[in-house]
C-alpha cells in the first residue's frame, strides 16, 4: 500500500526523542529513548548527535550522563527539528518532479504542493511545548 506522507525514521526518532527530554525533569540517556521509542540504539545515537551539534541539546557521558534542551520548548517547533534532519522542506508544483508537462494543466491539480505547504505549517506551528 502506498503512503501519501511518511517520516523518516531519523525524523521519527527527532520529532518523539526531542518530546520525550521536552517532558523530563533529568537528562535521559540513548538506551532509555531508543527504549521508549522503540528504535535502534545507534540510530538514536547518530541523530542526537546532530541535534547537539546544532544546539537543540547537551549532551554528557558517562553513567550519570544524558541529554538536555538548550532552548525553552516552546522556542524550537517541529519544523526545525524536522530540517535538522531532513533539510529544507521543499514546495515543488510537479508531483513527478518535471520542468515541463505535456499538458495545459498539471492532471494532479495543485495537490502536490498544497500538501507540501500544509505539511511544513502543520510543523512550522507547533513547538515541543504543545507536547507537554
Amino acid at each position: 500500500m502506498s503512503k501519501i506522507i511518511t517520516l523518516s525514521e531519523a525524523a521519527s526518532i527527532a520529532l518523539h526523542g526531542m518530546i520525550l527530554i521536552a517532558k523530563s525533569d533529568v537528562k535521559l540517556n540513548v538506551n532509555q529513548i531508543s527504549e521508549e521509542i522503540s528504535s535502534s540504539r545507534h540510530h538514536v545515537a547518530k541523530i542526537f548527535q546532530r541535534l547537539a551539534k546544532e544546539n537543540f541539546v547537551s549532551s554528557n557521558r558517562g553513567p550519570s550522563g544524558g541529554f538536555l534542551l538548550k532552548m525553552d520548548p516552546k522556542d524550537i517547533s517541529l519544523l526545525d527539528l524536522y530540517e535538522v534532519i531532513e533539510g529544507p522542506v521543499q514546495v515543488q508544483g510537479c508531483p513527478g518532479d518535471k520542468e515541463r508537462c505535456p499538458f495545459d494543466r498539471c492532471i494532479m491539480g495543485d495537490i502536490a504542493e498544497e500538501l507540501a505547504c500544509q505539511f511544513r505549517d502543520y510543523l512550522r506551528g507547533r513547538s515541543l511545548a504543545d507536547y507537554l
